[in-house]
């Protein structure tokens, strides 16, 4: 597993301001959107291509469009949703899946309740989206999820990560011949006793939609 921490200003700015406690959810909603595109940015430079000719006002020319079978983006239910416009906008003719997980609060293991994804995923380059790795098993759960189903490239788009996040996720791949990176805004100090990234930014399910 790679981990990769986007260093960008830009990228630290909008992470601060997703990071206060003044920050209502329109707003966070809105920067979570333009963080996801430059992070995705970032996932996306070993995206699939093939070589296509085109011709342009001037003259014959080669370039590159994505290569079959296309991406597939996957935002983990209910906070992934509130990355995926940000991930369309940069990746619009990728196929959309859709895996509904669930933390348990007080053994911190992750269970699926639903999922919307083609049966067969061979030869497929997965972006799933997760806004926090914490413990790391809910996205551990999901990665194994696809390899089953045939996925040979995953990377995970977090807006943030816990070192025992990556720990867990590192260990709980183990095993799995298919490359994982995960392309995050940071690495945080720890997990408190509760499960949830120090300094963070709280519940990112919770802020983007309110509590329900």
């Amino acid at each position: 597993m790679r981990t990769h921490v986007v260093d960008h200003p830009l990228v630290s700015h909008k992470l601060t301001t997703l990071r206060s406690v003044e920050t209502d959810s329109p707003t966070f909603r809105m920067l979570t959107q333009e963080l996801v595109m430059l992070l995705a940015y970032e996932a996306t430079r070993e995206v699939r291509v093939a070589p296509v000719q085109i011709q342009t006002p001037v003259s014959p020319a080669t370039g590159v469009k994505l290569a079959a079978p296309k991406p597939l983006v996957v935002p983990i239910l209910r906070a992934g949703l509130g990355m995926l416009d940000g991930m369309m906008r940069l990746l619009p003719t990728a196929e959309v899946g859709f895996l509904g997980m669930i933390r348990n609060e007080e053994t911190l293991e992750a269970s699926t309740y639903a999922e919307r994804l083609p049966d067969d995923l061979a030869g497929r380059q997965c972006y799933v989206l997760d806004p926090m790795l914490a413990t790391g098993g809910t996205l551990a759960a999901a990665i194994r999820f696809l390899v089953e189903r045939g996925a040979n490239d995953i990377t995970a788009i977090c807006l943030l990560a816990a070192p025992e996040g990556c720990a867990r996720l590192e260990a709980g791949l183990a095993g799995l011949d298919v490359p994982v990176t995960v392309v995050t805004a940071a690495v945080d100090e720890k997990l408190n006793d509760r499960g949830y990234i120090v300094p963070g930014l709280g519940d990112a399910g919770d802020r983007l939609y309110g509590v329900v």
